[in-house]
């Protein structure tokens, strides 16, 4: 019997049955606007044959206005139909089946062309939309419309109306966007008619053995959002109008809310959309911070939804599905919801992958295939480069040694689990473990390689990584002074006044580690939605508590200093580093740019401002942390390079920026890949 028997249950749509209750959710990739189609075509179809029900391409413009920016991909033409059927096609003959979503971005639109319901400018984007009239309302809904019956001409098996997330269609929706006065603002039933209009003339335009899902945002999280009894009021209606299935949608973009971030609990909003079960006789979605299948199926057998989207498990492992079928969940590489490769490259205008799996979005450049000819290989250093390296190596057929002076593998992954809201990285490094003990590796873990080790293999990779830099600072040597290793690995006593010297990535995960308690929030869902400000919407309109965000308090005091005349934190993720300033200024945490380090006493530590070194400060702390950035431990590397060998240098042995395990898994996967 299956371990996953909600989720793997078939889903009967009446014109057709899905194989399975799983939706790979739409990401926008880029990869369409490549116009590579082979390529656009062979990354649905590696999650088609992976086992995924339905699948959810990335927004589709339904016009030039609509588009989220400039160029934006949609079915324009017939030769974007004609494009589009290479990926249908081949999708098909995976034996899978896709919707396109068609999102129209409204005031998101990145373009001085945006269009929306009232002028009113988004907090996310510098042009205020023009102010659409009847006819220019006409307008986008009939474009809408065509751009369904392009999807059903190009072969897809139905399409997603993106009516959530704070696009063009949820914009209507709230008073929050729409301030008009006519038949399609002021009351509900005014405000929601441009949704039902939508899916009703889309319904007559495909026909009914065609899929359409309507994407409904069950809670804005922003000021005027939508209450649930308006909620439940639009899922009747949409049903009505001829949905199939009703997707959940959570939170606007513009919301000062975590909803996908890796510190959001698992499956933090199926609550949501359990809410509207009952209330339609259509399929319900949920969706956010699920990635497992037993996180998934605990989801479906509660009760919580019909079926489940997940997105980005699908970039970390695209057969998800058909390892959850075979009984071998814990092969599954793991989305550790960290943004850096997909999200954080989709708002840089960057091609989306994966930290955990760099093939994503990549499958026809980046092709492991087997060695001609098999080498003895030694991997020196057990830390994501490493491991992707020694992994890519033995699949190909190589034989592998890897060593590492630590009795555990993951490096400097073992330090950011540590961290309260990164409980992910549990799961990634257990995944490791899993995958190296049956690939065949030979592992030595407590020993420190030296020359005479690594003599007589064909091939040397250094993955040694990071040591810390010194910032040479009159005073380091005392006792109140740790490093970040100290805190974070060996767990050291740290008093309640911190100063917190280096404010990049590690200097913010220290911080945050040292205001927590024991328990992360992460594990605790009503404790972080009572510190975001979070309620239920059918109590608080768009489901912002009154009193707004009630954080616990800190644990310690902390201030978090950089040299950098800058905002702390300017430089973390794109579309995370706001959730790390926002939890650290929760939590009173002092940030301040731009200091001079002119000692450390038993006081605390003395700091000046600017060149002259001027306003001369004391920080009284207890415990002084340095997180002043890593240095590559090349001391191997050098050594190797001295005595004539030839040696591969990668991850952070070769660019200690930050702990970047992003590009270390990249250059580990890529190296190994062409040996």
């Amino acid at each position: 019997m299956s371990a996953y028997p909600h989720l793997l249950a078939p889903l009967d749509l009446g014109h057709v049955t899905l194989k399975n209750r799983v939706l790979m959710g739409s990401m926008h990739t880029g990869l369409e606007e490549t116009k590579d189609w082979n390529r656009v075509a062979e990354f649905y179809a590696t999650r088609a044959r992976g086992g995924v029900g339905l699948m959810v391409t990335g927004g589709m413009a339904p016009n030039r206005e609509g588009g989220v920016f400039p160029g934006a991909a949609g079915l324009f033409s017939d030769e974007d139909i004609a494009n589009h059927k290479i990926v249908t096609d081949r999708v098909h003959d995976a034996g899978g089946r896709i919707a396109m979503q068609i999102l129209h971005a409204g005031r998101y639109t990145y373009s001085p062309d945006c269009v929306g319901p009232s002028p009113i400018k988004s907090p996310i984007s510098p042009f205020p939309p023009k102010e659409l009239d009847e006819e220019g309302i006409e307008k986008q809904i009939s474009d809408i419309v065509t751009a369904a019956s392009r999807a059903r001409e190009a072969g897809y098996d139905g399409v997603e109306i993106m009516g959530s997330e704070g696009y063009f269609i949820n914009q209507f929706l709230v008073a929050h966007t729409n301030k008009r006065t006519d038949r399609w603002g002021g009351s509900y039933e005014n405000r929601m008619r441009l949704a039902t209009e939508v899916v009703r003339r889309a319904r007559e335009a495909v026909g009914q053995d065609f899929i359409i899902i309507y994407r409904l945002s069950m809670i804005d999280l922003v000021p005027d959002g939508s209450t649930f009894e308006e909620v439940i009021t639009l899922a009747k209606a949409i049903e009505d109008a001829g949905a199939s299935i009703i997707n959940t949608g959570i939170g606007w973009h513009e919301a000062r809310i975590p909803t996908i971030a890796t510190s959001v609990p698992r499956a933090a909003f199926s609550w949501v959309t359990k809410k509207l079960m009952g209330h339609v006789n259509i399929p319900i979605i949920t969706s956010n911070r699920i990635n497992m299948p037993d996180v998934a199926e605990d989801v479906l057998q509660q009760g919580c939804a019909d079926m489940v989207s997940m997105a980005r498990p699908f970039l970390a492992d695209p057969d998800f599905v058909a390892k959850a079928e075979a009984g071998q969940s814990n092969t599954i590489a793991p989305c550790i919801a960290c943004n850096q490769a997909c999200l954080d490259h989709t708002f840089s205008g960057k091609m989306s992958t994966c930290l955990v799996n760099p093939r994503a979005c990549y499958e026809t450049e980046l092709v492991i295939e087997p060695a001609k000819t098999p080498k003895t290989i030694a991997v020196v250093g057990a830390g994501p480069a490493g491991l992707s390296s020694a992994l890519t190596a033995a699949q190909r057929g190589h034989k592998v040694t890897l060593i590492d002076r630590a009795d555990r593998i993951g490096g400097q992954l073992n330090m950011a689990r540590q961290v309260p809201g990164k409980e992910e990285f549990h799961g990634l490094v257990d995944w490791y473990e899993k995958m190296v003990a049956d690939s065949g590796i030979t592992i030595k873990l407590g020993k420190t390689a030296t020359l005479d080790d690594l003599a007589g293999y064909d091939e040397v990779i250094i993955a040694t990584g990071v040591s810390p830099r010194d910032p040479e600072i009159p005073g380091q040597d005392g006792t109140n002074v740790l490093s970040y290793i100290d805190v974070l690995r060996h767990k050291a006593p740290v008093g309640k006044r911190v100063a917190v010297i280096g404010a990049g990535g590690i200097g913010f995960d220290v911080s945050e580690y040292l205001v927590a308690d024991d328990e992360s929030l992460t594990e605790n869902l009503p404790e972080w939605m009572r510190e975001w400000g979070i309620t239920d919407p059918g109590e608080h309109r768009g489901g912002l508590a009154p009193e707004g965000p009630q954080p616990e308090a800190a644990e310690r005091e902390v201030t978090l200093l950089q040299r950098k005349a800058e905002s702390p934190g300017k430089r973390l993720g794109k579309t995370t580093g706001w959730i790390h300033r926002m939890a650290l200024r929760m939590k009173n945490v002092q940030m301040i740019g731009g200091v001079n380090y002119e000692q450390i006493t038993d006081e605390g530590l003395h700091i000046s401002f600017g060149e002259a070194r001027e306003r001369p400060t004391l920080i009284e702390a207890d415990t002084i942390v340095l997180c002043a950035g890593q240095l590559p431990e090349r001391t191997l590397a050098d050594q190797l390079i001295a005595a004539g060998a030839s040696v591969h240098v990668i991850g952070g042995a070769d660019v200690a920026a930050e702990l970047d395990a992003k590009r270390a898994i990249n250059q580990g996967t890529r190296l190994a890949a062409s040996l």
